[in-house]
């Protein structure tokens, strides 16, 4: 009974810990890639995605910012994979200010939000056609320095108390 009641526990406490993602895809089309947005941006326009990759750079605008960003596949926790190969570059279009200091280049985003259309525009001296996304609900990942946080600080063992 011990042993079954202590297993109980250490699977509540697993269940705990998991991790889940940080954002909803309830009506996203998850399959839909920004290489499919660009090529059928006219069937797709107005399909709510979940995309995410690298910042490349972020701009604050009147009322907006927008973040040009690097995509990258996915994991299952909607963590952007950057050691895998990269896909076409796209805009994302937040309403209301970001700081860009956070937004910096290099770190990593995921994003929902419905495709806006196209923007043309320039990688370097390459004209370059853009997917953009209205950017609604954002997820910044912790930086691999901000990840390596010290492990937690709690025991778990087992004990005999006697008394007289």
């Amino acid at each position: 009974m011990v042993l079954r009641t202590a297993c109980l526990l250490a699977l509540v406490l697993a269940a705990g810990c998991a991790t889940s993602p940080p954002l909803a895809t309830e009506g996203a089309a998850v399959s839909v890639t920004p290489e499919q947005a660009r090529a059928g941006m006219d069937r797709l326009e107005g399909t709510r995605v979940l995309w995410g990759g690298v910042v490349v750079a972020s701009t604050n605008r009147e009322e907006t910012t927008r973040l040009e960003i690097l995509a990258h596949p996915l994991d299952r926790r909607q963590r952007p994979r950057t050691q895998a190969q990269s896909g076409p570059r796209f805009l994302a279009i937040h309403q209301g200010y970001l700081e860009t200091a956070d937004f910096a280049p290099g770190r990593s985003v995921t994003l929902t939000g419905p495709l806006v259309g196209l923007h043309e525009g320039q990688v370097g001296e390459a004209p370059y056609t853009y997917p953009v996304v209205a950017a609604e609900d954002l997820h910044l990942w912790p930086t691999p320095e901000q990840g390596r946080q010290s492990p937690p600080r709690f025991h778990f063992g087992l004990g005999v108390l006697f008394g007289s």
